[in-house]
């Protein structure tokens, strides 16, 4: 009898974390939209009524890339996760879109890895953690790649007023931080639950190269896809740019968002912000791309994240016999 009562109340304990985590995540996107003093929503519906985007073909294809960009997103997951167990498509997607709405309100989506080890019994839950390190520095690397050629292009074109004596002082400061830091922990006994910074560099450098370019491809792909939707928003929005010229925007908007830290539900914000200054040297209405960057928001994090909650909720715990 104790035993049994013991078992309801981890029980109910579980489903009520569950819950919490779908009302936290509904919450936060409820005070994104409602409270948002740059771009408040009623201003927002306004202004993408009269642009036409809710038209239905305007829709349709803005919801298949979407679907497209979280394809390859889940694909690249089944695919590096295979490396130390084979998962079908249905788990993947299904542990993508509830890793993506419990970490929806964690800094720099940090609570995906919890989320997604916690789908695997404990023998494979250190390594699926790396597993997804290696699949976020993938997507990092293909942003920082375009993104440096964009900037490349925005400031050979364009005068951006930027100190180029104290950007390079910051670039050497903070390379010299880097490289201090993992020197740092190559010298010392650092871990990271279990995993020494020696065990994590031999598991990201013997890990399969077949799979790193197939999860490298997708990254690209993906990045492509989500790149030309902004675009796609652009000409909706009757901005007059040809594609080329859109991309470095487009790119270095996305390299400088992705090194300011910041929790998921602002990521709008940031990327707002940041858009709002880019574009500015286009002339861009400001109007226009704060409504560009709720519409990506909306589409490629809150949809995912509304589907996500299904499975958030009905999680169950691994089985612990799963073999190595």
């Amino acid at each position: 009898m104790r035993y049994q009562l013991h078992y309801k109340t981890k029980q109910f304990f579980f489903v009520l974390i569950k819950l919490s985590i779908v009302v936290a995540a509904f919450y936060f996107i409820y005070i994104k939209l409602a409270n948002n003093s740059a771009l408040y929503f009623s201003e927002f519906i306004d202004f993408s009524t009269k642009n036409n985007v809710f038209s239905l073909k305007n829709i349709l294809f803005l919801l298949f890339l979407t679907t497209f960009n979280w394809f390859f997103e889940i694909l690249k997951w089944k695919t590096l996760v295979a490396s130390i167990k084979k998962i079908t498509f249905k788990s993947a997607f299904e542990q993508s879109l509830a890793a993506l709405t419990t970490s929806l309100f964690t800094p720099n989506r940090i609570g995906e890895y919890g989320a997604k080890a916690i789908y695997f019994s404990s023998p494979f839950r250190k390594r699926i953690m790396l597993i997804n390190l290696i699949s976020n520095m993938l997507q990092m690397s293909i942003t920082v790649i375009f993104g440096v050629i964009g900037l490349l292009f925005l400031v050979s074109n364009h005068d951006t007023h930027i100190n180029y004596y104290k950007l390079l002082i910051i670039l050497f400061i903070g390379l010299t931080g880097i490289i201090l830091i993992v020197f740092g922990f190559r010298k010392s006994s650092f871990s990271i639950k279990g995993f020494s910074f020696e065990k994590i560099r031999n598991f990201i450098l013997t890990f399969s190269k077949q799979k790193l370019i197939l999860g490298f491809t997708y990254a690209l792909i993906r990045y492509l896809i989500f790149s030309f939707q902004f675009y796609f928003l652009l000409r909706i929005f009757k901005v007059d740019i040809d594609y080329l010229s859109a991309m470095y925007f487009i790119t270095s908007m996305y390299f400088l968002a992705s090194i300011i830290p910041s929790i998921s539900i602002f990521d709008a914000v940031i990327k707002g912000s940041v858009a709002v200054y880019i574009f500015s040297f286009w002339g861009v209405n400001e109007l226009v791309i704060l409504s560009i960057t709720t519409f990506m928001w909306l589409l490629n994090f809150v949809l995912p994240s509304i589907i996500g909650s299904y499975y958030v909720l009905n999680f169950k715990l691994p089985k612990s016999d799963n073999k190595l």
